[in-house]
């Protein structure tokens, strides 16, 4: 397993106060693992052919950890995340993910449980191309229903994380493509999640700016105490990682 870190939660924090969903049924429980895997299997079906993309994985990943899930196209990358977000059901096998079981929640609570507890990061950014870098940070924290003073300071901090503040009145085609996956990476911390997947969140991007990005995840790693797994094809990921995982033809391999 990855490096041993130290887990605790001294480092300063802007905390967002939630004032809708007081009644949340989302559970926090104690975990050993940030994600635990069990014998995970995703077959699809196609017309009368099954399709194996995930075959009897099983994973453990540490709370805290910076980790590379990488693998060629079609090894199953993908499809781990989306079972792993509760975005894809499992046809078979445990997904526990910050100690809640994806596989006995429903499609509301998987969402409201997306909302408050993961952060997401793509490709191609996700922007809205109508609002300014602060304005697609904060419609997260809108969304979640963080009220107005909590919401600009904590949109505000996480800018400034991503050492985008002088931009931050800047809408995304007046960006660059690392400045524009920064705001993303920003909004992906707005809601103060205890995990971040990242789906290839250097592959636009040329190699000295997605050395800056995968630095500031392990830096975002260190000061917000947060689990990030990242699917990527990228090589320079092994150099900044805790711990590389690579994936072929939906199983793990050493």
């Amino acid at each position: 397993m990855a490096k041993d870190k130290q887990l605790n939660h001294a480092t300063p924090r802007t905390e967002p106060e939630a004032v809708g969903n007081p009644t949340s049924d989302i559970q926090h429980p104690n975990y050993t693992y940030a994600i635990h895997t069990d014998n995970l299997w995703r077959v699809y079906k196609v017309g009368a052919i099954e399709v194996p993309a995930l075959r009897g994985l099983s994973l453990q990943i540490e709370p805290g950890h910076y980790v590379a899930l990488k693998g060629r196209s079609g090894s199953g990358k993908t499809t781990l995340l989306n079972c792993l977000s509760g975005l894809d059901h499992p046809t078979s096998g445990s997904v526990e993910v910050l100690g809640n079981d994806l596989t006995k929640m429903n499609d509301q609570q998987l969402t409201r449980w997306r909302r408050e507890e993961l952060g997401f990061v793509f490709q191609s950014f996700g922007l809205l191309p109508t609002l300014s870098a602060y304005e697609n940070v904060e419609l997260m924290l809108r969304i979640k229903g963080v009220g107005g003073r909590k919401r600009h300071e904590r949109t505000a901090y996480c800018l400034n994380l991503v050492g985008l503040t002088k931009r931050s009145d800047h809408r995304p085609y007046e960006l660059s493509g690392g400045q524009q996956q920064r705001v993303a990476i920003a909004r992906a911390l707005a809601n103060s999640p205890k995990l971040i997947l990242a789906d290839e969140p250097t592959g636009e991007l040329d190699s000295e700016t997605a050395r800056e990005i995968l630095g500031l995840f392990g830096r975002i790693v260190e000061e917000e105490k947060v689990t990030v797994l990242m699917a990527s094809h990228d090589s320079l990921v092994d150099e900044y990682v805790d711990t590389v995982l690579q994936l072929r033809d939906g199983q793990l391999v050493e």
